[in-house]
């Protein structure tokens, strides 16, 4: 492997120890920094303190923006960019070295000086093409600037330009390949750098029958570069910037490596840090290290949305009402709510991992905690999959 820096394969000691400085740094800043939306916690004194601290989702961080626009009280250092998400919420941007980190990315990808990269990510408003393009400049690779859309130019510039890359999302690629087929124009992509869209094997496939190495990368327009895929193509490498947790949806608890539950993400980024940052996004660590000799840890990839809420009966159950039910008993390792229909009508089992002489307690802490009645079917500890799924949706409706 080509290292992008000595970075990616430094101890797991001495990664700690350099993000653990990082973070302290952060947020010894954060709580001096008037109208921060960090509590004032002190000095941690290992990462695993990290769970410590207050869980920051996408609805807090858009409603402190509306207090103390545009960043919500963060501390915002180097920009010149502001974006806007949908949300509303605001995005801070920079143009200094690798600002939103992409370059390990590109350069995993083979991406560097001799290329030229088609970039398909938008540019209005949205990061996404900001991001790539700052981390193609870290590479020294050129950039088009094409943008979304107007697929016969993008044929074009790509053939006249003779562009070697492609940054977009899977899908866009087959589009743009497709639209130079049909016109007889030959273009010469070998790479492509995708993301923001499921990515299917068989369209992977398809670009590498036409000689094109195509990778993904996980990102969001608030944290910037979070994973990336290498040559070893298991799971997602861990970008050297952000710290990645995986925990129950809903609340701010661990989880072991392997089970699937919410990446939670701290951004280590001076200018604009994010510290425990929910995405959404459902993922697990995966265990051991990389064949491609990185030794960070592993993601893998995006395994769905945590956000499980569900109607039942007319009421919304939310992942956090399971993880209070969870809580509120000590015994109790696991709960899983099982939505399905008795004819025309919702019905509601909650399967718990607890103590079966406890079925009348766990009915009664059901109606308190989530408000509805169920059937409860208590099954012994390690029963129920490690998924990540606290609510199950199992109905269907007859058309």
């Amino acid at each position: 492997m080509s290292n992008f820096d000595a970075l990616e394969t430094r101890s797991a000691d001495a990664r700690e120890g350099a993000q653990l400085d990082t973070l302290n740094t952060i947020l010894e800043r954060l709580a001096g920094h008037a109208g921060s939306c960090l509590p004032d916690v002190g000095k941690l004194h290992s990462l695993s303190d990290i769970a410590s601290l207050p869980v920051l989702r996408k609805s807090e961080l858009s409603g402190w923006q509306k207090e103390s626009p545009p960043f919500g009280g963060m501390l915002v250092g180097d920009i010149v960019h502001v974006f806007q998400s949908p949300g509303p919420i605001y995005e801070p941007g920079g143009v200094s070295h690798d600002w939103w980190r992409f370059g390990r990315y590109l350069h995993a990808l083979g991406i560097g000086a001799n290329d030229i990269v088609q970039n398909c990510f938008g540019y209005h408003l949205t990061p996404a093409g900001m991001m790539f393009e700052n981390g193609a400049r870290a590479v020294g690779a050129k950039v088009l600037p094409a943008g979304t859309g107007q697929t016969e130019l993008q044929v074009q510039a790509a053939a006249a330009i003779g562009t070697t890359a492609y940054a977009g999302t899977p899908d866009y690629l087959k589009v743009i390949l497709e639209k130079a087929d049909e016109m007889a124009v030959p273009l010469s992509f070998s790479k492509a750098a995708v993301s923001g869209g499921a990515l299917f094997p068989a369209l992977r496939s398809s670009y590498e029958d036409r000689g094109i190495l195509c990778r993904q990368c996980y990102a969001t327009a608030d944290l910037g570069h979070v994973a990336y895929e290498t040559e070893a193509m298991e799971g997602m490498v861990v970008d050297e910037g952000v710290i990645v947790e995986i925990v129950t949806p809903g609340t701010g608890d661990s989880l072991p490596d392997g089970e699937v539950g919410e990446v939670v993400v701290t951004s280590l980024n001076p200018d604009y840090p994010l510290v425990r940052f929910a995405t959404g996004d459902m993922s697990a660590i995966m265990e051991g290290q990389s064949p491609c000799g990185r030794t960070n840890k592993r993601i893998k990839g995006w395994m769905g949305r945590a956000d499980q809420t569900t109607k039942i009966k007319g009421m919304f159950v939310r992942p956090e009402q399971v993880a209070a039910l969870v809580a509120k008993h000590p015994e109790v390792t696991r709960a899983r709510v099982v939505a399905t229909r008795d004819g025309d009508q919702d019905a509601m089992t909650v399967r718990i991992e607890g103590d079966s002489a406890a079925h009348e307690v766990y009915a009664e802490s059901i109606v308190d905690v989530l408000k509805l009645r169920a059937s409860v079917d208590v099954v012994p500890s390690g029963s129920l999959p490690t998924d990540g799924v606290l609510i199950e949706d199992q109905r269907t409706y007859d058309t």
